[in-house]
């Protein structure tokens, strides 16, 4: 068994000589790399005499950890005279301002929709994802949408094939989710939805907000103050409503809601009572249970918010739009 203590004290010293950083990585190399010194030792292990594997094994893995330490401490060292002498002999003006870091912020649609998903799950209702491609069954066919409707022509959606597209709607979830869940239940979604549409107040693609309610004895006084709720909360004050009858082939009855602005009514959600159909379908008893449902789209929500008169500005990514809405 040779002196390993000779050996280890003089490792220590060739560290300590070394004045360079390259230096000291080569040493560390040489010392610590798959082929150096450290390793070389523990291969001979297995050649030494049994009684005497235990103690060289302790020495050697014990002078590793203490030789390593020691040459991390020297780097250290190093560095630190590095920046001391680069602080000693470059020239700083300590009149220049500071480095200004610019932070950057969410997209006024992200915030709208985090802003919209905090109330309704303050107020009990269960946030659900649906999937972007979907088919005609639960896009159209289970909504009581007619075969005929002029939605579901190629002129209207973006289809893969005869029985898949492109999403148009949020609804699509509401029979996925009614055949998974019994009642009660109270869903909200929010995602992408795609339309063949493009001007300054439609997009081809845009977000929608969906949401649900199927108990006991709801009435459409119910949903007529979840609406009253949310859109007060959303634009941060009360605004003149008014609701409007209208027709969705999945509700009935069904309404719009418009809110008046510089003296103009501007439709921002339409809603309704589910139609039995729809609870039929999903095997829920309308004699026993009802429900509400209601929609909008989250682009013309925030436009109203914040008075913007184009809707393809959100799609711009220009920095000096996307600044106004830092939090």
């Amino acid at each position: 068994m040779c002196n390993y203590s000779k050996v280890f004290i003089k490792m220590k010293e060739i560290i300590d000589k070394s004045m360079d950083i390259d230096a000291l990585e080569c040493i560390r190399v040489k010392f610590f790399g798959k082929k150096g010194y450290f390793a070389k030792q523990i291969k001979l292990i297995k050649d030494s005499p049994l009684e005497d594997k235990k103690k060289i094994g302790f020495i050697i893995n014990n002078a590793k950890k203490e030789i390593y330490e020691h040459l991390i401490n020297h780097k250290n060292f190093l560095e630190n005279n590095i920046i001391h002498n680069d602080i000693n002999n470059d020239f700083f003006d300590i009149s220049l301002p500071g480095r200004y870091k610019e932070y950057g912020s969410l997209h006024p649609i992200t915030y709208a929709i985090f802003h919209i998903g905090n109330f309704f799950e303050k107020i009990g209702f269960s946030y659900v994802s649906g999937s972007e491609i979907e088919n005609d069954y639960y896009n159209f066919d289970s909504l009581n949408i007619p075969i005929n409707h002029p939605a579901r022509s190629c002129k209207d959606t973006f289809r893969f094939d005869k029985c898949r597209l492109l999403r148009t709607q949020t609804t699509s979830i509401q029979m996925r989710v009614m055949r998974k869940i019994p009642p009660p239940m109270r869903i909200f979604s929010c995602g992408k939805v795609y339309r063949r549409d493009n001007d300054k107040i439609h997009s081809p693609m845009f977000h929608q907000i969906e949401g649900f309610a199927i108990d006991i004895n709801i009435k459409f006084s119910h949903l007529k103050q979840l609406c009253y709720d949310f859109i007060y909360n959303f634009f941060d004050r009360k605004i003149e409503m008014r609701f409007r009858p209208s027709y969705f082939p999945f509700t009935e009855p069904s309404a719009e809601i418009d809110i008046k602005e510089d003296g103009n009514w501007l439709e921002v959600l339409g809603c309704g009572m589910i139609h039995p159909n729809i609870l039929k379908k999903a095997n829920i008893n309308p004699d026993i249970y009802s429900g509400f449902a209601f929609g909008a789209g989250v682009e013309r929500l925030v436009m109203l918010r914040y008075k913007i008169p184009d809707l393809r500005i959100f799609f711009d990514n220009d920095i000096r739009f996307l600044k106004q809405f830092r939090l």
